[in-house]
């Protein structure tokens, strides 16, 4: 059985270009809590408040590969919902730092929930959500 931990970004200061100093140290929190878990792989949004947010994860990580995620973007997740089967990997245990419309998504689908449950859920930031499946979506 798989997990997929699912991640939004640390706080962005107010221009969301780059993390705040709370953000970065959420950050480095969070990767902290992880180290030992057992994490197979990182992916992230391309956009730089989760590229960021990776980055800092992945030096208490040493060795667990981190590469972007296209699809993790900031948009509404029903727009491409095949996407998720990218994250179905049996054999990983990945972490995937995104943004709170993809963690409601996600936790939506393994729920199985109607589809459009996921627009009334929120995570706040650095929130970590932990799914375990036998196979998902």
């Amino acid at each position: 059985m798989s997990r997929l931990w699912i991640a939004r970004h640390a706080e962005a200061r107010p221009d969301e270009r780059e993390l705040s100093a709370t953000g970065r140290r959420q950050a480095a929190l969070l990767g902290e809590r992880l180290a030992g878990a057992g994490i197979t792989r990182i992916s992230h949004s391309p956009l730089a408040r989760a590229a960021e947010t990776a980055s800092i994860v992945a030096a208490a990580l040493p060795g667990v590969p981190v590469e972007v995620a296209d699809e993790l973007t900031d948009s509404d997740p029903t727009d491409d919902p095949a996407a998720a089967a990218r994250f179905a990997d049996p054999s990983a245990d990945e972490l995937c730092i995104t943004h709170s419309f993809q963690v409601a998504w996600f936790l939506r689908a393994v729920l199985e929930a109607p589809a459009a449950r996921w627009a009334g859920l929120n995570s706040c930031n650095i929130g970590l959500t932990v799914l375990r499946w036998p196979r998902l979506l």
